[in-house]
């Protein structure tokens, strides 16, 4: 009986082990295949994205010129902020792509994000650039996400949006969230940070959530 225990025990132990490495070696090759997607999806974006050109100055016209009101009835009912402007490539709509020099990260982020879209690359989660209030979402592949728990205080992060224009930030806090805590990962302390960034950790049952605040220029 002892002997027929044993060698349950030891298939078992040697099933799960099994088990365990073919997680491993799949997990490799995901890390691998979605790392080397989001760089050739990087490189085209790049080509797609222009030199970023300070708008001109409009001038206004001289007081008795100037009919304060007709501009004041024009504008009023576009209250809505401007939507992030997009580049779609291969059927895939980004806005953009996000730099991390202490991590050595420099990925493409998608304008939607959804379980497909993370396989190719970041994506936003909500929120915009024009409303200090982006969340990026990743999953925490090495070639993605997965080193973000690495950055510190005063890390930088660069967004440079579809139209070459870069918006900086600073990281100013990084904590652990449960994966269950969506309102305050999406506002948590709303004013004190412009911008962040989350993975899953290693349990998939909590979320590793860097924020970030806008860099003055």
């Amino acid at each position: 009986m002892r002997k027929a225990v044993s060698k349950f025990c030891f298939a078992l132990g040697t099933a799960l082990l099994l088990a365990a490495l073919f997680l491993i070696l799949h997990n490799t090759a995901e890390d691998k295949k979605s790392g080397e997607t989001a760089r050739t999806v990087l490189s085209e974006l790049k080509q797609e994205i222009p030199e970023y050109t300070q708008p001109a100055v409009t001038t206004i016209p001289m007081a008795e010129e100037y009919d304060i009101y007709a501009e004041y009835e024009e504008t009023t009912s576009e209250s809505a902020e401007p939507e992030m402007a997009t580049v779609t490539l291969d059927e895939n709509t980004y806005i953009g792509y996000i730099t991390i020099p202490d991590i050595g990260i420099e990925l493409p982020v998608l304008r939607d994000w959804s379980y497909p879209n993370l396989n190719i690359s970041p994506c936003r989660y909500m929120g915009s650039v024009f409303t200090d209030d982006l969340i990026i979402c990743a999953h925490n592949y090495n070639t993605h996400f997965g080193t973000i728990k690495n950055l510190h205080t005063d890390s930088e992060i660069i967004f440079t949006d579809v139209t070459g224009k870069t918006y900086r930030y600073t990281v100013i806090n990084m904590e652990e969230l449960p994966g269950t805590a969506v309102e305050q990962m999406q506002f948590g302390d709303a004013d004190d940070w412009d911008l962040t960034l989350f993975t899953c950790t290693l349990s998939g049952q909590t979320r590793v959530t860097v924020r970030a605040a806008r860099a003055e220029e």
